[in-house]
């Protein structure tokens, strides 16, 4: 891909005044947590465009839990043998940029305002035309995805990996037409718009399953699986299942990761070093590759090489990020109990704290009871806070709610973050030193972000 020179202290400054300008809009519209179901606002300001979606083919991905992951790993495969890539995933940890990726790194302040010049006139003719209509304007979820498509049509990449932002079949990047389809493992998650049984969320999620594609399927709950394997043969896709098709083989712990042995369709695949914790990870992986197999069937085979170096190269931030040590601080993304108790069983297999506390922070609309739950089990006491957004719950229903399940001797109250993880530090070094003593910051993207951003990253 071409870049321009380097851009002088003047054109930075005035780049980053620009965006801030953009993103500052952007974000007065509907949040995306906020949803009206339907196509039509997207579909139409693509058409517009010239359907730039179409001039590249697509690997869609959705699911509950580890669909960014997933999406990630994907993106760093195909980058490994030579594709230029575009990846769409949300929602961000700390710029939104992160959104938009090319080649594997944020899109510049300077392109990504350029994409929104280009398509801001057809958003607003489309605002106007469903605003007159009784209806309402793009959403923000609805705006990115329409500005990613234009910057990867500019760029041009030769595969885009999008990531659904809630559901499938109506979210906004189903206007896309994915030639593999990816399905996570589904969970309860946004009941309130998805329905509140795996099968009902199934069948949302199911909708990014198009005619003739390749469907690679994570293993599913019954339910689950049945509602997607019913959707392949409706629309004649090609359903590449995780235990029959491809799987894990084999595991073993590593400094940094884990070491993988995953069955491809091409045959097994081993000393896959993986920078990533969990065996939810692992399944993550081998999901993956499952993908980027299907995508490369009748171009190339899988070059192991190749896969060893892709995987390598994957990262996943917000994902039991280290942000700090002596003592060590963890920062997940880990937003309902699917995910808490993953994130349980991964701490407890790839560390090993002689004391855990945590700094959680939850959305009012999340299972709260059932995260606190699955978070008992490895945390020794818990500092409870709010996420810096408006659908927080407040710290002391939190408190309240953490207080039934942990006792109240195990709960803290602190309302700012960094008061948070100051208090977490010093209860966990009460009772040991800094190579036994751990904090877990963890309960939302907002705060996982948060997070990030207070401590620098990991710097």
């Amino acid at each position: 891909m071409a870049f321009s020179e380097p851009p002088g202290p003047g054109d930075e400054r005035a780049d980053r005044e620009r965006f801030a300008e953009v993103i500052a809009g952007l974000e007065q519209r509907w949040p995306e947590q906020r949803i009206e179901p339907s196509l039509v606002r997207i579909a139409s300001v693509v058409q517009l465009l010239g359907d730039p979606q179409r001039s590249y083919p697509v690997i869609h991905v959705t699911g509950t839990n580890g669909k960014t992951s997933t999406a990630r790993m994907i993106e760093s495969l195909l980058r490994s043998f030579g594709l230029r890539t575009g990846l769409f995933t949300s929602p961000h940890l700390a710029d939104a940029r992160e959104r938009i990726c090319l080649e594997g790194q944020p899109i510049s302040m300077e392109r990504f305002t350029a994409a929104w010049d280009d398509v801001r006139p057809y958003v607003e003719l489309v605002d106007a035309r469903s605003v007159a209509d009784g209806g309402i304007r793009l959403s923000y979820f609805e705006a990115m995805t329409a500005i990613a498509f234009a910057a990867f049509a500019d760029a041009p990449v030769d595969v885009a990996v999008v990531e659904v932002g809630m559901g499938g079949e109506w979210d906004a990047t189903n206007v896309a037409v994915g030639q593999v389809a990816v399905v996570t493992p589904i969970g309860l998650d946004h009941t309130e718009y998805l329905g509140d049984t795996v099968e009902q969320i199934a069948v949302e999620k199911a909708g990014i399953i198009k005619p003739g594609a390749q469907a690679v399927l994570a293993r599913q709950e019954p339910g689950a699986a049945e509602v997607l394997l019913a959707r392949c043969a409706a629309v004649d896709a090609v359903p590449i299942r995780e235990g029959m098709e491809f799987a894990v083989l084999d595991r073993e712990m590593a400094v940094g990761g884990q070491v993988l042995t995953v069955q491809a369709q091409q045959g097994p695949i081993d000393n896959v070093f993986v920078p990533l914790f969990g065996d939810h990870q692992a399944q993550n992986a081998a999901v993956a590759l499952a993908a980027v197999e299907a995508f490369l069937s009748g171009e190339m085979g899988l070059d192991l090489e190749t896969v060893r170096e892709g995987f390598m190269a994957a990262t996943s931030p917000g994902r039991l990020q280290i942000v700090r040590r002596s003592p060590t601080v963890l920062v997940d993304a880990a937003h309902n109990p699917h995910g808490a108790r993953a994130l349980g069983v991964a701490l407890q297999e790839s560390f090993d704290f002689a004391t855990l506390v945590g700094v959680v922070g939850i959305l009012a609309e999340k299972d709260a009871q059932g995260m606190l739950i699955a978070l008992e089990e490895i945390l020794d006491s818990i500092v409870v806070t709010a996420p810096a957004s408006p659908r927080a719950m407040p710290a002391e229903d939190l408190a309240g709610v953490a207080a039934e399940i942990f006792g109240e001797d195990r709960v803290w109250i602190e309302h700012s973050l960094l008061d948070a993880i100051d208090r977490a530090t010093t209860l966990a070094e009460e009772v040991n030193d800094y190579g036994g003593a751990g904090v877990l910051v963890t309960g939302s993207v907002v705060l996982a972000g948060e997070a990030i951003r207070l401590m620098g990253g990991g710097r």
